[in-house]
């Protein structure tokens, strides 16, 4: 395998996906980064389509830029000071790092520091070759081990965000967790709430290739969001709604349902946001007689990488089946297409030796 990059008027280059919005995602050339002291030079081997690449309203505001954050790796090049990794490593890396130690961080609210709401690799993802800066070197850059494909070491990221989620919504063994979106946050929480002994997981979806993707991971029921919901999990639950409900859309009609399918004492956690500026009726009179908590959340820390790794290298975590498509840089723009579909596909992988 060439790990060299190319060169074009005596300047090494390579190969982005870069984004300019949803529909226009064009390949292109850059100059391959270079590293400073403490900094590692990746060569990308994976890097997954996120439900998160694809908030236009979001993400258009910022392009032309190259994204992806779900990645893999192997090092090519270390930074002088760099004694922790070694050439031909094997390495997921994580676009943002808290610092561990301000009031937020200290507080568990690693998501909110400041540090990791400006820390980043460079370019992103879908390139053949990533810098990471020092402090992602740091606290964000994690050894997989050789049994670990690089696919299912791109799920790191995205199940440390989920493991947050559940710890801060207090799954309890024997709860019954309705996840309302089947599409791979959801699939990761019905997952990840059966392995913590989560006695009912109902799953929702309006795709039905999503409904049975639930199934095959493990949902104990699934309902199509068509269908009254809270009414339907009565029927599966022996009827009580259920202790946890967890919101992977920001649709409206499904945040709806959402609020009328907690159990009294029960909790409801968004774990997808609406556009910015859209507000979602709660209906607060309901909620406070019947104590119902609201929790949100928003990536993962340092710890729950180290924890998903683990999940995922014990197969307690199934992620190797959800990956539907592996392409290369040149459709990275067919990748995003087929994740917001939601019809035939699950995870989208971007392999740029494709």
């Amino acid at each position: 395998m060439n790990s060299k990059p190319k060169t074009r008027n005596s300047k090494p280059s390579m190969r982005v996906a870069m984004y300019y919005n949803n529909r226009d995602i064009r390949l292109e050339e850059l100059p391959v980064p270079k590293v400073g002291p403490g900094e590692l030079l990746l060569r990308t081997r994976a890097s997954g389509v996120c439900g998160s690449d694809l908030m236009e309203w979001y993400r258009v505001m910022k392009a032309p830029l190259v994204l992806g954050h779900e990645i893999t790796a192997e090092v090519v090049k270390l930074g002088a000071g760099v004694d922790t990794f070694k050439v031909g490593d094997r390495v997921f890396s994580t676009h943002h790092v808290p610092c561990g130690q301000c009031r937020y961080c200290l507080a568990g609210h690693q998501s909110v520091c400041d540090l990791l709401r400006t820390t980043h690799f460079e370019p992103g993802g879908f390139a053949e070759y990533i810098r990471v800066p020092k402090i992602n070197v740091e606290l964000g850059t994690l050894r997989i081990p050789d049994s670990m494909t690089f696919d299912e070491g791109s799920f790191i990221e995205p199940l440390a965000c989920v493991v947050r989620a559940q710890r801060f919504a207090r799954l309890a063994p024997g709860q019954t967790v309705l996840v309302i979106g089947s599409g791979i946050s959801g699939l990761l929480h019905v997952q990840l709430a059966k392995a913590r002994g989560a006695a009912r997981v109902v799953a929702t979806d309006i795709s039905d290739y999503r409904l049975n993707a639930a199934k095959q991971f493990g949902a104990d029921a699934t309902i199509h969001g068509a269908e009254d919901v809270p009414a339907r999990l009565k029927e599966y639950n022996d009827g009580r709604l259920a202790d946890l409900v967890i919101v992977c859309t920001g649709a409206m009609p499904a945040i709806q349902q959402a609020t009328k399918s907690i159990d009294r004492g029960g909790t409801l956690l968004f774990f997808a946001p609406t556009a910015a500026g859209v507000d979602a009726p709660i209906p607060l009179f309901d909620f406070w007689r019947d104590e119902i908590t609201v929790v949100t959340s928003y990536a993962g820390s340092g710890d729950d990488l180290k924890e998903s790794l683990e999940l995922i290298s014990d197969r307690k975590v199934r992620v190797a089946d959800m990956v539907t498509h592996r392409l290369p840089l040149a459709e990275t723009g067919v990748g995003f297409r087929l994740t917001a579909s939601g019809q035939d596909s699950i995870k989208v992988i971007i392999d740029p030796l494709l």
